[in-house]
């Protein structure tokens, strides 16, 4: 399936979860906010929301300071 992925297509493999889409771009456990089709999700709902195609989706580190 092809979804934009911070302004890019990327093709993934049918039935993912934003959990699985965080975990293959090798950001688990990190500081990250997520935004599907202009809707932010909270991190306790990736394992329960799928992607599906044509899915545009915002993925921003947070940085910190000081």
């Amino acid at each position: 399936m092809q979804i934009e992925l911070n302004g890019e297509p990327r093709t993934l493999g049918e039935d993912r979860t934003l959990t699985d889409l965080v975990e293959s771009l090798g950001l688990a456990g990190r500081r990250i906010a997520i935004e599907v089709n202009e809707e932010i999700v909270p991190r306790s709902q990736h394992a329960q929301t799928r992607l599906n195609a044509g899915d545009r989706v915002e993925i921003v580190h947070a940085i910190g300071g000081g």
